[in-house]
């Protein structure tokens, strides 16, 4: 305690004692009550835990980009991988390890495109029946938002929506 006054000393461990029986929803957030980015952050990690739980088992479960393509490639037959990467904000590198994964569990294929330079991606009869299954599982997940109303929901989907397609267009143009 060399430097440090006795009431502050004292202080300290009374501070200690009081902190070391918090509960999380007792935390003072700080700044971070302010912060977008962490309660983004946050409800993403409860999300895809959540989301994870419910897929498990399954060739799309775990890691961020498959569901997207899966559900991209079965809408758009014979999408680019570039357009996909776009949507779900990846780079080519990523985007093709996604693609190799799927691929490799027979959920999709690979094509030469019309101009022979780009790849052209299609469904396979497996991953169609998985993109059925998969779609019911994600129809559900407003359950994991149960505890606000359904205006609240539309509103925070509203916000987030204009949000991504701003974020979507920004990177497409730089």
């Amino acid at each position: 305690m060399s430097g440090v006054p006795m009431a502050d000393a004292a202080r300290a461990a009374v501070d200690m004692v009081g902190a070391s029986r918090l509960r999380a929803e007792d935390v003072d957030l700080g700044v971070l009550d302010g912060t977008l980015s962490f309660f983004i952050r946050s409800i993403n990690i409860a999300v895809t835990r959540d989301l994870d739980r419910r897929l498990d088992g399954l060739d799309v479960a775990r890691g961020t980009g498959k569901i997207t393509t899966l559900f991209l490639v079965e809408r758009h037959p014979g999408i680019r991988p570039s357009v996909i990467a776009d949507v779900i904000l990846k780079d080519r590198s990523a985007m093709g390890r996604i693609l190799d994964d799927m691929e490799g569990h027979g959920l999709l294929y690979r094509e030469t495109a019309e101009d022979a330079r780009a790849q052209a991606l299609f469904l396979t009869e497996r991953g169609r029946a998985l993109a059925a299954e998969v779609r019911g599982i994600v129809a559900s997940s407003r359950d994991f938002f149960a505890e606000i109303d359904d205006a609240e929901y539309e509103a925070a989907m509203a916000v987030l929506r204009r949000i991504y397609w701003r974020i979507v267009r920004k990177r497409r143009a730089a």
